[in-house]
C-alpha cells in the first residue's frame, strides 16, 4: 500500500511540473501563466476537480516513448465561478508545445461530454502549437473528435475560448465553432499558416502579431471578440463575463442581486439628442443610462463600430443589447456589422436572454465595395437572426429608422414584442432631402423648392405620429422614462412562450 502511495505522489508530482521548471521559467519569462497557474486565477479558490491527471500519449514513433508525462500536455477539469459550475481545459505549452496528441484530445472530449450531460458551460484555455505531428493523423483524429463536440454543443452549453498562446492549423477550428473567442495582445496568436509559409507561399511578409494577433482579430478580421493586455487581466474579464450568461439552453439568464430601481428616471436622455439630425451622438451613453448600475459588458468594441453589442442588467437579470452607432458611419448597417450583429442576436436567441434594440440607422452602407462584397445576403443574416428569434424583444427607435434598415432592425413586422419610439424618431422609405429628390425630380434645380419640399416632407413623415397609427410602434415615449418602460416590458415578457414551425434547421444565408 504504501508503495502505490509514493507512485501516486510521484505521478502526481510529475504532472503538476508539466514540462519541468526550466519550461515554467521560460513560459514566465515571456509574461505568461501556466496552465495550473491560469486554471487557479479563474475559478473559485480550492473549487478545481482535476480529472485525467494520469493520462499519457501512446505514441511510440520518434522516440516519443522514451517521453512521457502525466497528464499529457493539458489539464482538464471541472471547479465553480462565483458559485456556478463550469468545465474547463488549459492547455500546457510546456509540455510537447501544448500539441494535441490522441491522448489529450480525449481528455478534452470527456469533460466536453460531461459538461453536456449536466449542463454546464464549458471554457477552454487554449494554448497550443497545434497537432503533434509525431502521432501523424491520430492527432487530426482527436481534433476531429473535439469538432464534433464542438458542433453538438453549439446553442446547448455556452462555449468560451480564451487563447492564451500560439494556436495554429486546426487548433483554431474548435475556437471558431465556440461562441466567443477572447485573446491577449502580443502573447496569443491565431492563424491557419503562420508567417514562414505564408512568406513561402505568397511571397509576402508578416509578423505572427500582423498576421493572427489579438489586434488584428479584434479589429479587422472580427475573429476575436475581445483582446487584452495580459494573462491575468484576461482571465478575470472572463470571470466577470461569465457571470452574464446562463448555464445551459434550458436555464435563464442568471439574475443578481441590484440596488438600482427598475422605475428609475433619467432626464439627461432627454437631451441626447442633437437638434440637428445629422449631427452625431454617443448611443452608449444611452445604454449605461438604461442598464443597471452601469453594468455593460460590450463585445468586439473594436470591430464595426458602427454597430454596438454587448451585455447589460435590467432588474438584476441579463439583456442583450444591439445598437446602431451614430458615431460611425452615421450608424449605416453595413457587411462587417450585419454578421457581427446577427451572430449576436443568434446567442441570445440560443440562450434565452432578452434583446434590447436601440435603432439609429439611416440604411445600408452603398458603394460597390458593400455590393461586391454581398451585402444583400449578409445583411440577410441580421434580417434571419432577429425574425427566427422567439426570445423577448423590445426596440427603441431614437432617431432615424429608413428603408429596409427599418425593418431588419427587430421591427413589430420581425415579431418584435414592444416597440417604442422617442419624439425625435423619424421612420420613412428613406430620409427627407433623398425622398424629395425622387418624388419631384423636376424641381431640383430650384433650390428653394427643394428646401420647402423637404421640410414638408419631415413634417409629414419624419416623425413616429404614421406608424403609430398603423400600431408599428406600441408608444411614443419621453427618453427619461426608457429604463422604466423597457424594465416594465421585459418584466411582463417574463413567461412569453412563442415557437417556430418544426424543422431540422434553418437554412440561414451564409
Amino acid at each position: 500500500m504504501q508503495e502505490i502511495i509514493r507512485q501516486l505522489e510521484e505521478k502526481r508530482a510529475a504532472a503538476r511540473r508539466g514540462g519541468g521548471q526550466e519550461r515554467i521559467e521560460k513560459q514566465h519569462g515571456k509574461g505568461k501563466l501556466t496552465a495550473r497557474d491560469r486554471i487557479d486565477l479563474l475559478l473559485d479558490e480550492s473549487s478545481f476537480e482535476e480529472w485525467d491527471m494520469f493520462v499519457e500519449h501512446r505514441c511510440t514513433d520518434f522516440g516519443m516513448a522514451d517521453q512521457q508525462i502525466p497528464g499529457d500536455g493539458v489539464v482538464t477539469g471541472y471547479g465553480t465561478i462565483n458559485g456556478r459550475l463550469v468545465f474547463v481545459f488549459s492547455q500546457d505549452f510546456t509540455v510537447f508545445g501544448g500539441s494535441l496528441s490522441e491522448a489529450h484530445a480525449e481528455k478534452i472530449c470527456k469533460i466536453m461530454d460531461q459538461a453536456m450531460k449536466v449542463g454546464a458551460p464549458v471554457i477552454g484555455l487554449n494554448d497550443s502549437g497545434g497537432a503533434r505531428i509525431q502521432e501523424g493523423v491520430a492527432s487530426l483524429g482527436g481534433y476531429a473528435e473535439v469538432f464534433q463536440r464542438n458542433v453538438l454543443a453549439s446553442g446547448v452549453i455556452p462555449q468560451i475560448s480564451l487563447i492564451m498562446g500560439p494556436c495554429a492549423g486546426g487548433a483554431v477550428y474548435s475556437p471558431a465553432m465556440t461562441d466567443f473567442i477572447f485573446m491577449v495582445r502580443d502573447s496569443s496568436y491565431m492563424f491557419v499558416t503562420g508567417p514562414d509559409v505564408v512568406k513561402t507561399v505568397t511571397h509576402e511578409t508578416v509578423t505572427a502579431e500582423e498576421l493572427g494577433g489579438g489586434i488584428t482579430h479584434s479589429t479587422k478580421s472580427g475573429v476575436a471578440d475581445l483582446a487584452f493586455a495580459n494573462d491575468v487581466e484576461a482571465l478575470l474579464s472572463l470571470r466577470q463575463f461569465f457571470n452574464y450568461l446562463p448555464a445551459n439552453n434550458k436555464e435563464p439568464p442568471p439574475v443578481w442581486p441590484t440596488h438600482d430601481a427598475s422605475d428609475r428616471i433619467e432626464p439627461s436622455l432627454d437631451t441626447l439628442i442633437p437638434n440637428d439630425p445629422n449631427t452625431p451622438y454617443d448611443i452608449k451613453e444611452a445604454i449605461y443610462k438604461v442598464a443597471d448600475e452601469n453594468s455593460f459588458f460590450e463585445i468586439q468594441p473594436d470591430y464595426a463600430r458602427n454597430i454596438v453589442i454587448g451585455f447589460i442588467r435590467m432588474g438584476g437579470a441579463t439583456i442583450g443589447v444591439v445598437a446602431n452607432q451614430p458615431m460611425v458611419l452615421a450608424g449605416c448597417l453595413d457587411i462587417s456589422s450585419s454578421i457581427k450583429a446577427g451572430r449576436f442576436v443568434r446567442f441570445c436567441d440560443a440562450f434565452n436572454i432578452p434583446i434590447l434594440t436601440l435603432v439609429d440607422v439611416p440604411g445600408f452602407m452603398p458603394g460597390t465595395a458593400q455590393e461586391y462584397g454581398g451585402i444583400i445576403k449578409h445583411g440577410a443574416k441580421l434580417l434571419f437572426a432577429y425574425a427566427e428569434a422567439t426570445v423577448p424583444k423590445v426596440t427603441v427607435i431614437t432617431r432615424k429608422a429608413y428603408g429596409g434598415a427599418y425593418d431588419v432592425m427587430s421591427s413589430k413586422h420581425l415579431r418584435g414584442d414592444v416597440n417604442f419610439a422617442w419624439p425625435s424618431a423619424e421612420i420613412a422609405v428613406m430620409g427627407p432631402k433623398g425622398a424629395v429628390e425622387i418624388i419631384f425630380r423636376k424641381d431640383i434645380g430650384d433650390a428653394n423648392k427643394i428646401a420647402a419640399r423637404t421640410e414638408e416632407y419631415r413634417r409629414t413623415f419624419a416623425n413616429p405620429f404614421i406608424v403609430g397609427r398603423r400600431g408599428f410602434i406600441d408608444d411614443v415615449i419621453m427618453p427619461r422614462d426608457t429604463r422604466a418602460r423597457v424594465c416594465h416590458s421585459f418584466s411582463m415578457l417574463r413567461h412569453k412562450k412563442l415557437d417556430n414551425p418544426w424543422r431540422k434547421h434553418a437554412n440561414i444565408p451564409l
